[in-house]
């Protein structure tokens, strides 16, 4: 939601040039609340009101406007400004905008940039997508391991205004391996012993991710070792980067978003849901809504399978219904309880057994529930009271599958190294639909068998 509060004080700030007033605004708050109250600003007017804050600030305010909003002005502003502005902003965050860019656009701030900061972008686009390598920042702290504590402080001193992040200093011998680390709290504590070398200092047992390593891998490695930041190494251990914890819930909070949309039998959107193209969003809800629609044919070719048996019992065909829902919905159930289970990491596919026993004893709890349930409706409609008990015993059967069958698919689904989360609600619905069909006639056949018509 925009925040107009400061728009139209703004927008008279910009018609009459009060470039200290503008100046003001851009210093006095935190840059993220600076970059909420421009928001109702178009791009070349948030554009202006930047040119008030020193390119350091203005980068920072840049950094924390809507990715919609930055691209409309890198589309539309001076090239050689947005040089500037580019060439302040965290690597990794840099990269990332000008690879959104269209490539004509791209090639025209490319070259204004400094050397170094368009050698670093290029080296950065060259990894492929949802890699650490993609997601990795070379904007870290090196540290030689013969450094003294006071070395260190006084190097630490000049780097830091010029890093993203200084809560690990690496420590790297001359061919930039990755010897061992030390925690911004272990060289302020060692500041007492200020002839103490970083080789010393530093811990040599390190988590570290591999440069084409998945991001949802790296992601977990941060989450389980509770760090701020993550180094990112090659084949030969030299550092290439880092990853910190901000990057990092952008990916949680990507992969939990494909997840749910996953879940929902979407394919998961390159934008969001307003910026979407109305035809994309089509697609990747039709192919699988058409994948769905067939699997539901299958049902009604099943049902006139049974012809014979719903035509002699028409008091069948009334509770189709609540047979299909009960067991989808406890597949659903299943599958979603699972999927999100295995991404927190408190279920793993060797835990196939227990998953599956748990599945079963849910299934009979709630099965023999609902079943008692559906079979005192079922002497409402049912010839006689024996033939209700074909409801309860179907509920039963039904829902124990839909739990052992939304359970343990997303496992299957992991172990062959694909996403659980295609294992979507309404995939695992329309498995227990079909199955649930076949179960309900043929106890019927069973149970009926010996009844008069």
């Amino acid at each position: 939601m925009v925040n107009t509060l400061f728009l139209p004080e703004l927008r008279e700030m910009l018609a009459e040039s009060n470039d200290s007033d503008l100046a003001e605004f851009c210093t006095a708050l935190h840059p993220v609340r600076t970059a909420e109250f421009m928001e109702g600003l178009t791009a070349n007017e948030a554009w202006q009101v930047l040119q008030h804050a020193d390119v350091a600030l203005r980068a920072e305010i840049f950094s924390y406007l809507e990715e919609e909003r930055q691209l409309e002005i890198l589309e539309q502003e001076d090239p050689q400004r947005l040089a500037d502005l580019v060439a302040e902003m965290p690597s990794d965050d840099r990269v990332d905008l000008i690879h959104e860019l269209e490539d004509d656009r791209a090639n025209e701030i490319l070259p204004l940039l400094p050397e170094a900061e368009r050698r670093d972008i290029m080296r950065l686009k060259s990894h492929a997508e949802e890699t650490a390598g993609a997601l990795m920042t070379t904007d870290f702290v090196r540290l030689s391991a013969s450094l003294t504590v006071r070395e260190a402080l006084d190097d630490l001193s000049r780097q830091a205004a010029d890093h993203e992040t200084i809560y690990y200093l690496y420590v790297v011998d001359e061919d930039h391996q990755l010897r061992g680390v030390v925690s911004g709290r272990q060289l302020i504590a060692a500041m007492g012993k200020p002839n103490t070398t970083m080789g010393e200092l530093m811990d040599t047992d390190i988590v570290t991710v591999q440069i084409d390593e998945d991001q949802e891998s790296v992601a977990e490695k941060v989450e389980r070792y509770n760090l701020l930041a993550i180094p990112v190494v090659d084949e030969g251990r030299v550092l290439m980067g880092i990853i910190t914890h901000d990057d990092v819930i952008d990916v949680l909070r990507d992969e939990l978003t494909e997840d749910v949309q996953r879940i929902a039998a979407v394919a998961p959107l390159d934008e969001g849901y307003l910026r979407e193209n109305i035809l994309t969003l089509t697609w990747k809800r039709g192919i699988w809504l058409t994948v769905l629609f067939f699997a539901a044919m299958l049902t009604m070719l099943l049902l006139r399978h049974y012809d014979v048996e719903l035509e002699k019992f028409i008091w069948l065909a009334w509770f189709i219904p609540l047979v299909i829902s009960s067991g989808g919905n406890t597949g659903s159930q299943s599958a979603t309880l699972v999927i999100t289970a295995l991404t927190s990491g408190d279920v793993k596919v060797g835990d196939w057994r227990t998953v599956a026993r748990r599945e079963v004893m849910m299934g009979v709890l709630l099965g023999s529930s609902l079943g008692t349930i559906g079979y005192i409706f079922a002497l409402f409609v049912a010839p006689s009271a024996y033939a209700a008990i074909t409801i309860p015993i179907t509920v039963l059967l039904v829902i124990s599958s839909g739990a052992i069958a939304g359970g343990l698919l997303p496992l299957l689904f992991k172990r062959l190294e694909l996403d659980p989360a295609l294992m979507s609600n309404p995939f695992v619905a329309g498995i227990v639909d079909i199955l649930g069909i076949m179960i309900y006639i043929n106890v019927a056949r069973i149970v009926l068998s010996g009844v008069a018509e």
